[in-house]
Parts: structure tokens; C-alpha cells; sequence
């Protein structure tokens, strides 16, 4: 208790640097989390995938169609319960400015959004957007950002589908959890594909991926490998691989920003490191005396190391706690500004854990030197020392 008291009076003798090193320990640790939080949140689509649902898509490209015949053979392999299938669509609404840009699909209605649990969807309003041609089921992120209510009509130009477009909500889908984005619009892909035999009939009859439902998720491999070899000879040759593999591979396209990212996050500590370790330095060499005076009342060498670290740890934990606070409102303002950039993003418990793990860790090691420096020092040369 004795050991705690000095180490608060240590640690408000010099206020202004106290204050300037805490702010520094604050930003960095602040910027730490919030550099951590933009990965995991970039990695939040490939955590969230499930293990037993694959995706087929053309083996050259995602971009290039497969035929909509492919489904009722996909059907028949052994393992496969159930059988999807969703087209991008794209399209401008309003602008084509970044702010006004959320992902359209055009969906199997009968069964797409059944095979994702994640979405929860009314039963009453998942029925009516089955009936009608028209119909779209948006995201309640996308709804709350442009104040829409289900009955009203969202104009679309197309581009990759020429034409002026018009779909009528009839649903609103909210996550399961936190995880799951709620910025997508679902409509029908029947919609979609009459226009195209009126206006393309090349396009029609042809979807983007399909979506597999499988029985067990230890047969992802092998059920994968039958598909993709029971269109080996077709001109649309596919690639099947697990939801995960499969958002995996468009962040991937981003890996080494990611890198870089975790890389940065990681310098930081270090900096926050050598800063906490300059100042616990100066103020050890400032108390040579004062601790030489300790000693000869009856001070032994573990309350010195006390001392020195625990204002080493009382600086690194209140710099990093207020660092993490920070984390959480920028977050926030993110999340709000960038919903579609950013789907979810939230500081995750991991990166509270780590930032908090790494502050103590910072405040033991910027304090070992001067510690054991300080303990080592005989009383006659601790009185003998000036300044």
C-alpha cells in the first residue's frame, strides 16, 4: 500500500509530462485498435461464411454467366440438399457517386434467401415478395439511411442491364447477429430475365453463381470436385469452392493493404514503447537519491522495482485504456458514414483484449532497465549522485 501511494505522488510530481506522455500512449494505442478494427472488419464477410453452403461460379471468371440449366444437375449430386443461384445487377441510384452505392442482386426467390438463416425476414412479408415480380427485400442499414418504409419504389438505372428499373419494397431483412451485412437489396431474378428475352434473349436464361446447400460440411471437397467435373467438357467450365474460400478470395485482392495495416498497427506499439521507456528513464534518474534515501529507511531492492514499474504500469494502462475508449466513437462515425464500405465494423473483444494485453506488456518493459538500475545502486553512490 506504502509502495502504491509514492507511486501516485511519483506519477503527479511532473504533471505536464505525465499528461504530454499519456496523450502520446492515448493516440497510439487508439490508432492500434482502429487499425485493427478496419482488418477485422475487412475479414468480417470470410468469418461470417458458412462451412456448409459452396459456390459455383465460371471457372475463367466471376464475371462470366453459367447457364441456369446447370441447376437440376447440381441437384442430383450426392450430398447437395439444396440448389440457389443469384445474378449481380448493379445499377445506379440517384448517382453514381460512392454514397449512393449498396449491392443489388437479382435472387432464385423460391429459395435463396432461405438457405441464409442470418437473414431474418417476416414470414408474411418473405411471402409477398414471392408473388410479386417487382418486389425487392433491402437491408434495414440501407432502409434507415434513405428513410424508406416497405410500399415504396426504388428507381434504378441500368447499366449492365440498360433501362429504367423499378422495384417495390416489400421486406425488410435485419441480421441474426452483428456480423451479418444489412446493406444488400435482394429482388427476383425472373424480373430480371423476362426483360432480358424481351430486350436480350442472348443474356437470358444465365445467372452469376450458384449457391449449394450441402448435407455435411466434411463433404465440401468432394462435392465440390463432382460438380466441377460433371462440366469438365462444357463450354462453361466451373470452380466450386467453400463460402469462405470464396469471400476469401475478394479480400485477397486487398492483402497486401491488409498487411501493410497490420504492420503499421504493430510499428506503433513499438514507438509507444520507446516513448514510455524515455520518460520512466528520466524520472529514474531524477530519484537516484531519493531512492538511496528509501533504502536506508528500510526499503529493500523489490520496493524500488515496485516503484519504477508501477508508475511505468499505472501510465501504459491509463493511456491505453483512454486510447481504447476512443476506439469505439470513431468507430461508430464509420460504421454511420460508410455503411456499404464497411458493412460491419465494430471493435471487436480481440482487439480490446490485445490493445489492453500489449499496453501492460509496454509498461513492464519500458520499466525493466530503469528498475533494475534503480535497485542495483548502492546507497553511498545513490546519496553521492546529483540531479
Amino acid at each position: 500500500m506504502r509502495v502504491l501511494k509514492l507511486v501516485l505522488k511519483n506519477l503527479l510530481r511532473h504533471k505536464l509530462r505525465s499528461f504530454l506522455t499519456i496523450l502520446g500512449l492515448s493516440c497510439a494505442v487508439f490508432a492500434f485498435s482502429f487499425l485493427r478494427t478496419i482488418v477485422s472488419a475487412w475479414n468480417s464477410g470470410v468469418e461470417s461464411s458458412s462451412s456448409s453452403r459452396l459456390i459455383t461460379r465460371h471457372a475463367v471468371s466471376f464475371i462470366y454467366p453459367l447457364p441456369l440449366s446447370y441447376r437440376d444437375q447440381i441437384e442430383k449430386i450426392p450430398g447437395v440438399t439444396k440448389v440457389s443461384y443469384a445474378y449481380w445487377f448493379q445499377g445506379v441510384y440517384k448517382d453514381q457517386s460512392f454514397e449512393n452505392f449498396f449491392p443489388r442482386y437479382a435472387v432464385d426467390a423460391e429459395e435463396f434467401l432461405g438457405m441464409y438463416p442470418e437473414f431474418v425476414i417476416p414470414p408474411d412479408q418473405l411471402e409477398t415478395f414471392k408473388k410479386e415480380r417487382n418486389a425487392c427485400i433491402v437491408g434495414k442499414k440501407i432502409m434507415d439511411k434513405y428513410g424508406w418504409k416497405v410500399g415504396d419504389i426504388i428507381p434504378i438505372e441500368g447499366d449492365i442491364y440498360p433501362g429504367h428499373w423499378q422495384f417495390v419494397i416489400r421486406g425488410v431483412y435485419t441480421g441474426k447477429d452483428r456480423t451479418v451485412d444489412e446493406t444488400q437489396m435482394f429482388f427476383q431474378w425472373s424480373y430480371l430475365n423476362e426483360s432480358l428475352k424481351q430486350t436480350a434473349l442472348y443474356r437470358a436464361d444465365q445467372v452469376g453463381w450458384y449457391v449449394i446447400q450441402i448435407a455435411s460440411a466434411n463433404d465440401a471437397a468432394s462435392v465440390s470436385e463432382s460438380v466441377d467435373a460433371l462440366f469438365a467438357n462444357s463450354p462453361a467450365k466451373t470452380k466450386s469452392e467453400t463460402e469462405k474460400a470464396f469471400q476469401q478470395s475478394f479480400v485477397s485482392l486487398s492483402s497486401a493493404i491488409l498487411t501493410s495495416l497490420e504492420v503499421i498497427s504493430y510499428v506503433i506499439i513499438g514507438i509507444i514503447l520507446l516513448v514510455l521507456a524515455n520518460t520512466i528513464i528520466m524520472a529514474a534518474r531524477e530519484r537516484v537519491r531519493e531512492y538511496a534515501v528509501l533504502k536506508t529507511l528500510g526499503f529493500n531492492s523489490g520496493h524500488i522495482v515496485g516503484l519504477v514499474a508501477g508508475e511505468s504500469l499505472v501510465i501504459a494502462m491509463i493511456g491505453g485504456c483512454i486510447g481504447i475508449a476512443l476506439t469505439f466513437p470513431m468507430a461508430a462515425a464509420v460504421a454511420a458514414g460508410f455503411p456499404t464500405m464497411f458493412p460491419v465494423f465494430a471493435v471487436e473483444p480481440s482487439t480490446i483484449v490485445l490493445a489492453l494485453a500489449l499496453s501492460v506488456v509496454v509498461g513492464v518493459l519500458a520499466s525493466i532497465f530503469p528498475a533494475i538500475r534503480s535497485a542495483r545502486i548502492k546507497i553511498v553512490d545513490g546519496l553521492r549522485q546529483i540531479g
